[in-house]
């Protein structure tokens, strides 16, 4: 499961509870990391050889709702996890992007707050001209209730 950055966390509080707005961004990206991050940001995105952060759109398409993957309607479940409904697909590698350990999901095509981030269930070395990366629908894990 990923876990949630300080960032997110004190957003949701001071918008639940102390009345300051929050606009979520429209659309997430997910990033790959070859260094951990941690809950007040870091690690070490990949850069170069052709690698761009991968925008997904908020919506009920997109996301499934707490009831289970796949989902389209909205979250009536009781696990406080969503994940993604469609395969989340990186550029091909036109360089080495080294070892990617983790990843993170961003509210900026570049730079931008880290939002959420975990650690792949296998590291994977990524090269030039390796198949272009992707995370399977209901890879990417998130539970809001932890």
């Amino acid at each position: 499961m990923a876990a949630m950055s300080d960032y997110l966390e004190n957003k949701i509080v001071d918008w639940l509870l102390r009345a300051q707005a929050f606009t979520p961004p429209a659309s997430v990206f997910v990033g790959l990391l070859t260094a951990a991050p941690s809950d007040t940001g870091g690690g070490t995105e990949v850069t170069g050889g052709s690698y761009a952060r991968v925008s997904v759109t908020g919506s009920l398409a997109n996301w499934a709702g707490t009831q289970g993957a796949g989902t389209t309607v909205a979250s009536t479940g009781t696990s406080g996890t969503t994940s993604n409904n469609a395969a989340i697909t990186f550029p091909a590698p036109t360089a080495n992007w080294g070892t990617v350990t983790h990843f993170g999901v961003y509210d900026a095509s570049t730079a931008g707050n880290l939002l959420f981030y975990a650690p792949l269930t296998v590291s994977k070395t990524i090269n030039n001209g390796d198949a272009a990366p992707s995370f399977a629908a209901a890879a990417l894990t998130f539970q809001v209730d932890n």
